[in-house]
């Protein structure tokens, strides 16, 4: 799948609604669902509690607090990429405290051009975090494909008497026979025995 066919979930954390307009205009549907917008970050927190973004764009300073402590915290967040607006007096200050916990800054006043390369370098940043999660999920199904596959030895040990070497070699055996998957035939087997 192409970045541009990927679809990303943003959440905006802006006291101005001016910032929501332009946003609005760069965020389409097409790529960029749900978004969300909220003027807190105290908002921000209970929403980021109930669901996962893959972006999330402050506008600082917010009403409730400047916004670097919670980007700093929401960067730390597995999957989620943070770009933090600041006004270009503080921007190299702020870049200094929260750049090495991979939050991207903008100074602003800025452009429609400008938030649109931003929003890239946030997707391309989004996809390299993919990686991880992904070897981190095919590890994870591995494992419990193993668990699923002892429970069933068990089952087979327990029902029909046989040895491990025998019940690991009766999965085998009927998964290429059958030319299906060993996790198969043991969730086959675990409903017969179960």
């Amino acid at each position: 799948m192409s970045l541009k066919e990927r679809v990303y979930s943003v959440l905006v954390v802006s006291a101005k609604s001016t910032v929501h307009t332009a946003l609005s205009q760069l965020l389409s549907q097409s790529r960029y669902s749900p978004v969300r917008t909220v003027t807190n970050v105290s908002e921000a927190r209970r929403i980021l509690g109930e669901q996962h973004f893959d972006h999330v764009i402050i506008n600082a300073p917010l009403p409730d607090e400047v916004g670097t402590r919670f980007a700093i915290d929401i960067a730390a967040t597995a999957g989620t990429v943070v770009l933090l607006m600041v006004p270009s007096e503080h921007h190299a200050e702020i870049f200094d405290r929260v750049g090495e916990h991979g939050v991207f800054t903008l100074p602003k006043p800025t452009s429609l051009p400008v938030l649109t390369i931003a929003l890239e370098w946030m997707t391309a940043a989004r996809e390299r975090l993919r990686g991880p999660e992904k070897s981190s999920l095919s590890v994870e199904a591995k494992m419990e494909e193993i668990r699923i596959i002892n429970r069933a030895k068990w089952q087979l040990i327990s029902a029909l008497g046989l040895d491990e070497p025998q019940a690991h070699r009766y999965i085998e055996k009927q998964a290429m026979d059958r030319c299906i998957s060993k996790r198969t035939v043991a969730e086959e087997i675990l409903r017969t025995y179960s």
